[in-house]
Order: C-alpha cells, then sequence, then structure tokens
C-alpha cells in the first residue's frame, strides 16, 4: 500500500507550512500529494506551485470539480501539468452536488449524473490520445456543440499540443453505488470520501472485476496523539460540515453514504442539527466509531495496529491528511514494516 498526502483545499488562505510538510513527505517516500478545489483555491495552481519545489511525487487531484471547466480545459490542465513535472500528473475528478453546481458555478446539475461522468471522461481520453479531433455526440458535452443556440460553425480539434502520456491516470471520486460501479469500467482509479476497513461490503459489489492497477485510494485524517477523543474531533467537525452542510435536507450524498454504512439514524440527526443552525451540536452527534473507522488516531502502536486493517483490504494508496511531520514519519515507518512482514 502507497501513501499519499492529501492537503485538501484552502480556507481562509494558504497555509505557509503546506510546502515543507509536502517536501518531508518526498523525503520519506510518500508516492503522491494531493490538492483539492470548494468555492474557493482551486486545485491545479498549488499543485503547479509543489511541482516546482519538488523532484518525485506524484501530483493529484483530489478533486477539480467537473462543472469548474469543460473537459477539454480540464484535459489542457492536466497535459500541460503533466509536461511541466516530467509526467507526475494524477488526475483526480468529481460531479460534486446541486448546491455547488448551481450555486457556485452557476450550472444546472445534470439529470443524468452517470452519462455526464461518463461523457466528460471520453472528452479528455480524446484529448490526451490525440489520435484525431476531438468528437462527441454527447448529452451533455457535445464535441462541436450542436445545441439549439449554437451557429453551427463548431469545427473539430485536436490539441495542439502533444500529451506527454496517453496513459495520463484518471480518478473518480464517486459515493454511489452505481457510480462507484462506473467508475471501475471507465476509470484508472477510484477515490471513496469515507472509507472504513471494516465495513468494506458496503462496496464489495460495486469493486467486482478491479483491473490490476486500478488504484483504490480514500482519504484519512491521520494523528499520532496520545488523547484519542481529542484527536478525533477534527475528524468530527469535518464529518458534521459535510453530512449536516454539504447538501440540501432531501438531497445530500454525503448523508446518504453514511447511512449506507449502517449510520443511517445519526446521520439524519446531524443533518437535521446543523440545518437548524446548532453546528456545533451536529459536530458533537457525529459517533466517535464512525469517525474512527475513517481515520488512523492515536498513539503509535494503536495505529499500527489499525494500519494493518486498512492493508488488509483493496486499498491501493492511503492518502493522508496530517497535522505534522512526526505522523508523517511515522506512518512511512510503520507502513515500511509491513511491506517487509509480508
Amino acid at each position: 500500500m502507497r501513501l499519499g498526502l492529501a492537503l485538501g483545499y484552502w480556507g481562509r488562505g494558504p497555509d505557509p507550512g503546506q510546502l515543507a510538510l509536502v517536501q518531508e513527505a518526498e523525503r520519506l517516500g510518500y508516492d503522491s500529494v494531493w490538492t483539492a478545489e470548494a468555492w474557493g483555491s482551486d486545485a491545479f495552481t498549488p499543485l503547479t506551485w509543489i511541482a516546482a519545489h519538488t523532484s518525485r511525487i506524484r501530483l493529484g487531484t483530489g478533486i477539480v470539480q467537473m462543472a469548474a471547466r469543460t473537459p477539454t480545459a480540464t484535459a489542457m490542465h492536466a497535459l500541460t501539468l503533466d509536461h511541466l513535472s516530467g509526467g507526475r500528473m494524477l488526475l483526480g475528478l468529481g460531479l460534486s452536488g446541486p448546491q455547488v453546481v448551481e450555486g457556485w458555478y452557476g450550472r444546472p446539475f445534470p439529470k443524468s449524473p452517470l452519462t455526464a461522468t461518463r461523457e466528460y471522461v471520453e472528452v479528455i481520453r480524446q484529448v490526451l490520445a490525440r489520435r484525431g479531433p476531438v468528437e462527441l455526440a454527447g448529452r451533455f458535452h457535445a464535441h462541436p456543440y450542436d445545441g439549439p443556440d449554437a451557429t453551427g460553425l463548431g469545427k473539430p480539434l485536436k490539441p495542439i499540443t502533444h500529451p506527454l502520456r496517453a496513459s495520463l491516470p484518471v480518478l473518480l471520486g464517486a459515493e454511489g453505488p452505481k457510480n462507484i460501479a462506473q467508475t471501475v469500467e471507465i476509470a484508472d482509479g477510484w477515490l471513496p470520501l469515507y472509507w472504513s476497513p471494516l465495513r468494506t461490503d458496503v462496496y464489495e459489489t460495486s469493486l467486482t472485476g478491479l483491473r490490476d492497477g486500478f488504484m483504490v485510494a480514500p482519504m484519512a485524517r491521520a494523528h499520532v496523539c496520545d488523547d484519542v477523543a481529542e484527536g478525533l474531533w477534527p475528524v468530527k467537525a469535518m464529518l458534521g460540515f459535510y453530512i449536516g452542510g454539504m447538501g440540501h435536507a432531501a438531497r445530500n450524498f454525503h448523508a446518504d453514504l453514511m447511512a449506507r454504512m449502517g449510520f443511517e439514524e445519526e446521520a439524519r440527526r446531524i443533518q437535521e442539527l446543523f440545518l437548524q443552525g446548532r453546528k456545533e451540536e451536529a459536530v458533537r452527534a457525529v459517533p466517535d466509531a464512525f469517525a474512527d473507522e475513517i481515520s488512523l488516531i492515536g498513539p503509535r502502536a494503536r495505529i499500527a495496529e489499525r494500519l494493518e486493517l486498512w492493508r488488509a483490504g483493496p486499498v491501493t494508496d492511503l492518502l493522508v491528511t496530517a497535522p505534522d511531520p512526526h505522523t508523517l514519519r511515522v506512518l512511512a515507518e510503520l507502513n515500511s514494516q509491513g511491506v517487509c512482514r509480508k
């Protein structure tokens, strides 16, 4: 199991210590580093900055939002950064939800998310392959555009720049069972939002027929500390926000996922509290058991024991959000020891 460092997206501003953390992760042998975006900082710009200050570590977007760019624009970003970094790019994509797509990007959320995702990936594949002009008679991503307001002058084009790798990996962030199954079919990897090594049966049906080399790369908070309850608080705060606030009461993909993982009553309670403006209560309502299952928190010995559970399943890459270099070093040591034992 490879290790990656997940930085997420910026809050109020950039973290001045992030670059040093990335460089330490590279020194420790971490395989990849991942940036994200929501409705503030973008994912590609920080990743380009990181590329300029590192030499080996792979560079992943975890995730860029499909609504933010046309598929050809996303492909341009990816092939450009792949060239500049010497072939280190990993393109992670996500559809997001109606609240962000319509509220932030000012676009309609697709009525058929699976079709929209499939078309988006297909266009990117065509750009990277550069076998000919990009052409797709798509419902959401037609190339050339042929909608009712089209001029009829659109011309099929292929990229001027020759991509460094036609095989540049494309990964998808997917939560629903059908979306995960399609990810296995059309992508090179899957970026799970929540992964519990104790509940892999939740995904078992969707993950049938994994190809060799397919990446299963969940993100998990990691923190070496003495007080487990205190260490879990940032995990609970994140879950309270995503389960309670990242979506509508009637349509919240994150809450639905938590429900499928066996915490339906708790998920609905978190939503209810958050939407009432009782945000601290919503965070406190997040079960410690759920927060603990999807993270690696506590003393070194406890993390070592739990890391074995992550290694025993289909996970190929563990992408950790770690607040300090010490945690990064401990995980690198433990993961290396696990490989040696095998």
